[in-house]
């Protein structure tokens, strides 16, 4: 796999086999678009490891693009980060990506490249288009919006400021984006929570309780909304896996999970992943689960 934060798959002893869809009896909630609707071993992929350390490009943008002031709705004051996995540009600078740091427990690369489909849809643009479609679902709720990036820098950010720029924005829940690329047979989603882990910068203590329910919650809508089952690899068929090994998590002061959204390099799962119709749906999956998780 050639995820920021990420590493090989293995399968790993998940919850009861029922959590994905008792979570989704708690979040029903109904959006305004289309009614009634979610790092084990070192990181892959980079290059060699940099002196300097990268510069910041540009700032997250949490305006919305109209510049009009945002909608009174159920989400009003709440800020909702969504971090979409890797960046298109990550491919055109290897060097930088490759420089590691610290995610508290351990050292990682920067980011990586992120995966893509057999036909070369790379996972880098599509989750940048599904957060922008989250992003749009929860600003017509008044909530305030984060991007850790908007295809407005060349490369990254490192995974340490992408847990960062969360815990700066103060936010009510964070979202990260990804798609897996994992072996042909493959297939289904899956949230991924964060451990309880101490050392170094690293803390987990606090949010590893309302991460799991922000989980549970963006997990039981997507298979609700998208009608795909959860992953058959990864999380016992519930759906969630627990990491200890994520920067991306490690340094989140404020409940954050990850969704790996299928398996571009399964044909099945790459068919749903490269339809924008289906994009709009885990858009709507997500955003249902956050703001069911918001509105608790």
């Amino acid at each position: 796999m050639l995820h920021d934060d990420f590493a090989s798959s293995t399968p790993r002893p998940g919850s009861r086999r029922t959590t994905v869809f008792a979570a989704a009896g708690l979040a029903c909630v109904c959006l305004t678009v289309a009614g009634c609707g979610g790092d084990g071993g070192p990181a892959p992929g980079g290059g060699s490891a940099a002196s300097a350390p990268p510069k910041r490009s540009a700032s997250p943008s949490a305006a919305p693009r109209s510049g009009k002031p945002l909608p009174r709705g159920p989400l009003s004051g709440r800020t909702v980060v969504i971090d979409p996995g890797h960046n298109p540009g990550n491919r055109d600078h290897t060097r930088e990506i490759g420089r590691q740091v610290d995610i508290g427990t351990a050292r990682k690369e920067c980011d990586t490249t992120g995966t893509a489909t057999d036909s070369g849809y790379p996972e880098a643009r599509f989750t940048l288009d599904v957060s922008r479609r989250l992003r749009t679902l929860l600003e017509k709720q008044g909530a305030k919006v984060v991007l850790t990036q908007d295809g407005d820098r060349p490369y990254g950010p490192c995974i340490d400021e992408r847990a960062r720029i969360g815990n700066e924005a103060g936010a009510d829940a964070v979202v990260s984006v990804h798609a897996d690329g994992s072996a042909r047979g493959n297939r289904g989603f899956h949230v991924i929570l964060p451990a309880a882990v101490r050392g170094g910068g690293a803390d987990t203590s606090k949010i590893v309780t309302p991460s799991r329910e922000l989980g549970e919650r963006i997990a039981g809508n997507f298979v609700r909304v998208t009608g795909s089952a959860a992953s058959n690899y990864i999380g016992g068929d519930t759906g969630l896996d627990t990491r200890k090994d994520l920067g991306g998590l490690n340094l989140s002061t404020v409940p954050k999970v990850f969704i790996e959204c299928g398996n571009m390099r399964d044909p099945e799962d790459a068919a749903l992943l490269t339809s924008g119709d289906w994009r709009q749906k885990a858009a709507l999956g997500i955003a249902g689960g956050v703001s069911s998780y918001l509105k608790r």
